[in-house]
C-alpha cells in the first residue's frame, strides 16, 4: 500500500471532523445539493474513528483514507491536505466568502446553515455576540421567516451555548487522548502512563486532561511532552516533574511524573472526584491516618498531621487497591467515585456486610446493539456493512432501526419501504448466518399527540420497536411527558430511544418529568435506552441510577449511522457504569433469546 506524504503537523480527528462538518454547512448556505450531507456523514465517520486519521494516511495514503465510510477522491484529498499541512485552502475560501463563526452559531438550537446565512446577509450576524445584539434589539423578530417565537428561542439557545462553557465532549477527545498516552508510553524509561481526572471517571464532558506517569527519566518525559505532543497551541508550564500544555482544539493537558511508591495514591488523588476524595480523606482521619497524593500515612503523635513528611510512615500508596484496602474499603471503580454512596458501600463490603459496591457492567459485556441506522435513511452504510462491522466488534445481534416517514430530511421509511427493507434484512441474514443475527426494527417518530408514525399493523410485525422524539421539543412539561407516556403505552413499543433528547453543548434536554417516564416504563414494560453517542449520553447517569433502583430495564445502543460508530458503545457502557448499572439491568448484555423475551410481545 502506498504511504502518504510527510506529515508536518499532526491534526486530530476532532479537528478534521469539525472542519469537514463546517464545510458541509457552508455548502448548505450556498444551496449546493447533496454535498452538504456527504461532508456531514464523513465528519461523523472521522469523529468516531479509534485510530487517528493522520496515522491512517501515513500508513496507506489516499487509498487508506478512501476506506473511511463516505470518503471519495475529493474528500480524501481534502483530508490529505489537512493531515499534511494542518490547513485546507478550500475551507479557508468558504470561510472568506461567508465570514461567520460557525463553531459558535451552530451551537445555538434552531439555527441551521440557511438561517445563519440569512442572518449574516440581512443583519450582519457573524458570531454569538452579534447574534445576541440583533436578538435583544428585536431585529430577528422582524425578519421574514423568523418572528418573535424564533427570536425568543434563539435568545435561550445563546444562553445555553454560553453556559456550556469550555468543556469538551469526552468521547470526542478519546482518540486524541489515547494517542498522547501511547506516545508517552514509548518514551525511554516510562513504565506506567494513565489518564486520570474526569476522563478516567468517564464523565460526559471534561474541562482538561490529567495524565500521570512513572519514569526514571522525568526530564526526558517532560521534554518530549512539551515538544512532540501533536497539536500543541501553547506551553503553559515546563517543569522537572510537572508540565502543562494546550492542544487543539483548546484543551489543557497536565502531565505529572510520580515515583512508583506513590503512584497508586496519586492516581486516587488525581482521579477524584473532589467530593469522593474529601470523603475518603475523612475516613483516613477516622482511622488515625492521613491521605494525600503521595500516599496513606500514619499520623505521628504530636505531628502537624503532614504525613507526607513522615519518613517511613507510609502504609500504602503503590497501588490504588493498596490504598483502599488500608482504608478498610473494597476497591471502587473510577466511574463510581462521585461520593454518591460508594464510600459507605465499599466500607460495608470490606466488613462483609451488604449491600456492597455494585458489580457494574463490564466493557466487554454487550451481546447486541438495538439501534442501528443504515443508508436506507440517513446512515452512511448498507445493512450488510453495518452487520459485518458489528460482528467484527464481537456482537451477536443488531436491530436495524431506520427513521420513519415524518423525518423527510432523513428519507424516513413509510410502511411500504420498511416492508421492502425486510426483504434485504432476510437476504443478509442468510448470507451471514452463524456470524450475526439481524433483527427488523424501527426508530419510529413520536408525533405531537403521542401517536406513532407507523400503523399498528406494521409495528406488530417488527422484531423490535423503538420510538423517539424528533420534533416539538418546546412543549410544556406536562404535555411533553404525557405525549411520551402515551407512546410508551402502545403495546408494540419496546424501547424509548434517547429519552430526554439532549445534545451536549448544543441542545438542552426537552422539559420532561423523568420520574413519570420511569414509572411509565415500569408499568408498561418499556425499556429505556442509554444512547452511547458521546454528544447524547442519554440517559444521564443519575437517571440510570433511578432506573436501577426502580427495576426498569435499559439498553445500551450505539445509534450508529456508519460502520465506524460501533466504537461509541464503550461510552454507553461507561455511562451505565456511572449509573451503577449491572449486566442484569441491560437487556442487550443478555443472549439473543433472553433479550427477545424481555420485549413486550
Amino acid at each position: 500500500m502506498t504511504k502518504g506524504k510527510e506529515i508536518k503537523e499532526k491534526i486530530t480527528n476532532a479537528a478534521v471532523a469539525d472542519i469537514l462538518g463546517q464545510i458541509g454547512e457552508y455548502l448548505a448556505m450556498q444551496h449546493v445539493q447533496f454535498k452538504p450531507r456527504a461532508y456531514a456523514k464523513v465528519a461523523e465517520a472521522v469523529g468516531a474513528l479509534e485510530e487517528e486519521v493522520g496515522d491512517i494516511y501515513a500508513r496507506g495514503g489516499i487509498k487508506a483514507l478512501k476506506e473511511i465510510p463516505g470518503v471519495g477522491q475529493s474528500i480524501a484529498e481534502h483530508i490529505e491536505e489537512l493531515v499534511t499541512t494542518g490547513t485546507l485552502a478550500y475551507y479557508d475560501e468558504l470561510k472568506k466568502a461567508t465570514p461567520v463563526r460557525l463553531d459558535e452559531l451552530a451551537r445555538v438550537e434552531g439555527l441551521g446553515p440557511k438561517s445563519i446565512q440569512k442572518l449574516y446577509q440581512e443583519l450582519g450576524v457573524k458570531d454569538l455576540k452579534t447574534l445576541a445584539a440583533a436578538a435583544k434589539a428585536g431585529k430577528i423578530a422582524r425578519l421574514e421567516g423568523f418572528g418573535a417565537k424564533s427570536e425568543e428561542k434563539i435568545l435561550k439557545g445563546i444562553a445555553f451555548a454560553r453556559g456550556a462553557g469550555e468543556r469538551f465532549i469526552a468521547g470526542a477527545m478519546m482518540a486524541q487522548t489515547r494517542d498522547i498516552e501511547e506516545r508517552l508510553r514509548k518514551v525511554a524509561g516510562v513504565t506506567k502512563v494513565v489518564v486520570a481526572g474526569s476522563m478516567r471517571r468517564r464523565r460526559d464532558t471534561i474541562g482538561d486532561l490529567d495524565i500521570l506517569a512513572v519514569s526514571a527519566k522525568p526530564e526526558l518525559v517532560m521534554d518530549r511532552f512539551v515538544k512532540e505532543t501533536p497539536g500543541i497551541m501553547a506551553v503553559i508550564a515546563h517543569g522537572a516533574t510537572k508540565s502543562s500544555i494546550k492542544v487543539r482544539p483548546g484543551l489543557n493537558v497536565d502531565l505529572r511524573v510520580v515515583d512508583a511508591g506513590s503512584y497508586g495514591a496519586a492516581l486516587v488523588y488525581f482521579t477524584g472526584s473532589k467530593d469522593h476524595n474529601v470523603a475518603i480523606r475523612r475516613r483516613a482521619q477516622s482511622l488515625g491516618l492521613t491521605l494525600n497524593e503521595y500516599g496513606l500515612f500514619k499520623i505521628a503523635p504530636g505531628s502537624a498531621k503532614k504525613g507526607a513528611a513522615q519518613e517511613g510512615a507510609r502504609v500504602a500508596g503503590r497501588t490504588e487497591e493498596d490504598v483502599y484496602r488500608a482504608l478498610r474499603m473494597s476497591y471502587v471503580e473510577p466511574e463510581l467515585r462521585e461520593n454518591t454512596g460508594e464510600v459507605e458501600a465499599a466500607a460495608r463490603e470490606f466488613a462483609g456486610k451488604k449491600p456492597g459496591v455494585p458489580k457494574i457492567i463490564g466493557y466487554g459485556d454487550l451481546r447486541g446493539d438495538l439501534q442501528v441506522q443504515t443508508n436506507w435513511t440517513d446512515g452512511a452504510d448498507s445493512i450488510e456493512a453495518m452487520a459485518k462491522a458489528a460482528a467484527a466488534r464481537g456482537l451477536g445481534y443488531i436491530v436495524i432501526t431506520d427513521h420513519t416517514k415524518r423525518l423527510a430530511m432523513a428519507h424516513g421509511l413509510d410502511e411500504r419501504r420498511i416492508r421492502e427493507q425486510w426483504k434485504e434484512i432476510d437476504a443478509v441474514n442468510k448470507r451471514m448466518r452463524g456470524a450475526i443475527t439481524i433483527l427488523k426494527g424501527t426508530e419510529c417518530d413520536i408525533l405531537k399527540d403521542g401517536s406513532l408514525d407507523l400503523d399498528d399493523g406494521t409495528l406488530a410485525k417488527l422484531d423490535v420497536v423503538g420510538v423517539s422524539v424528533h420534533s416539538f421539543f418546546g412543549l410544556p412539561r406536562a404535555e411533553q411527558t404525557a405525549r411520551i407516556v402515551r407512546a410508551m403505552s402502545n403495546p408494540h413499543v419496546d424501547i424509548l430511544f434517547h429519552p430526554t433528547g439532549r445534545l451536549i453543548n448544543r441542545r438542552a434536554p426537552y422539559d420532561v418529568d423523568i420520574d413519570e417516564i420511569i414509572k411509565a416504563a415500569k408499568r408498561t414494560g418499556t425499556i429505556l435506552e442509554i444512547d452511547a453517542l458521546p454528544e447524547r449520553s442519554d440517559l444521564k447517569d443519575e437517571y440510570i441510577r433511578k432506573c436501577v433502583e426502580a427495576g426498569v430495564k435499559m439498553s445500551i445502543d450505539s445509534d450508529a449511522h456508519a460502520a465506524a460508530h460501533f466504537s461509541v458503545l464503550e461510552w454507553g457502557i461507561a455511562q451505565a457504569r456511572r449509573g451503577w448499572a449491572a449486566r442484569t439491568d441491560i437487556v442487550n448484555a443478555w443472549p439473543l433469546e433472553t433479550m427477545r423475551g424481555s420485549l413486550k410481545e
